[in-house]
């Protein structure tokens, strides 16, 4: 029966147990009943199989500039392909998406357009994208389809990018891994207790994975909210940016402005003066690269070379105005800045 729907396709990653199932996609390593779905609201078991509901159902599309992502150091001043199904395995009091991210239960009545994966690349390919990203909600999700779409997109000679919040478990990651070019992954805190409370989720497997790839050789780029109260504590910046550090000085790091949305309206927005001393705070603890994102101007979204300090991309938003590091070196000191240029 599910077979007959394209969008209904056998899942990957779970284990049977009598007529429950247990998904080992995500972390949550969610114990489905028959019928049910797990925390995603899009992984559902079906007669003791877990079927994906969302498989080529993209409910969002856009053609984007790569530094939207935010991904500042991979093929800068491209376009992407950006696609997203409904569905997420967090369920953040301050989703800026929550629209898409947090309507997997009710996915029947979002709208959405099915392609398959030989269209998503063909429409990438023909808009003069240099890769795909698997965005907007939560990819791990969509697991199946982007995986299939990754492997067209190599054939196609296309790059792959993830923007994730990082809860793959590790074997989903290890299998993913080798087809992803790029990788954003949100490190909303670095505090257990706020991903419990305010994500649904633990912190862990986020830093883990991390890790994980970037030692698998993918462009890793990490993203912080920083949340009045909840997350902009020095000491607890100046552990994150020291984690980051540890895994690779050389992940951008991109702090990024709250305003009050969804379920947490009762905090102000981050001001500017926030985001510098983080940006501070992230150069102090060793980081080469660390921008301040979603408030433009000020220098704040400059790239400038490690070995020297000069500048040697400008950019005001998302837009580019001026790009020295086609030949992957600083045209300055000839060193090189890490990056997929």
């Amino acid at each position: 029966m599910a077979d007959e729907d394209p969008m209904m396709k056998q899942a990957r990653f779970y284990t049977r147990d009598g007529e429950k199932i247990t998904c080992s996609l995500c972390a949550h390593r969610c114990r489905i009943d028959p019928g049910r779905t797990g925390i995603c609201g899009v992984r559902e078991n079906r007669g003791g199989e877990l079927y994906t509901r969302v498989y080529g159902r993209v409910s969002a599309e856009q053609i984007d500039p790569v530094e939207k992502k935010p991904l500042f150091h991979f093929l800068p001043g491209s376009l992407t392909y950006s696609i997203a199904t409904v569905g997420c395995n967090f369920r953040c009091l301050h989703c800026q998406n929550y629209s898409l991210s947090q309507s997997g239960v009710a996915s029947q009545q979002r709208g959405y357009r099915y392609k398959d994966p030989a269209e998503i690349v063909e429409t990438a390919a023909q808009h003069g994208c240099r890769s795909i990203s698997y965005t907007y909600s939560e990819p791990t999700v969509f697991y199946e389809f982007a995986y299939d779409c990754a492997v067209l997109a190599r054939e196609r000679g296309l790059k792959n990018i993830f923007v994730s919040n990082g809860y793959m478990t590790q074997e989903a990651a290890e299998q993913l891994a080798p087809l992803v070019d790029g990788i954003n992954i949100d490190i909303k805190a670095f505090r257990d207790e706020f991903y419990v409370s305010v994500c649904g989720g633990r912190l862990q497997p986020v830093l883990d994975n991390v890790r994980l790839f970037s030692e698998a050789g993918a462009l890793v780029e990490a993203t912080t909210l920083v949340i009045p109260g909840l997350n902009d504590g020095e000491d607890e910046l100046r552990d994150l940016a020291e984690f980051i550090g540890s895994v690779d000085p050389d992940i951008a790091w991109h702090v990024s402005a709250f305003r009050p949305t969804y379920k947490m309206t009762d905090r102000p927005p981050t001001t500017a003066a926030t985001l510098v001393r983080t940006r501070d705070i992230g150069i102090e603890a060793g980081l080469n690269h660390v921008y301040i994102g979603n408030i433009p101007g000020g220098g704040g979204e400059d790239t400038r070379c490690a070995s020297c300090g000069e500048t040697v991309i400008r950019r005001h938003g998302f837009s580019i105005s001026e790009n020295l590091m086609e030949q992957g070196t600083c045209p300055f000191c000839g060193k090189p800045v890490a990056g997929v240029w």
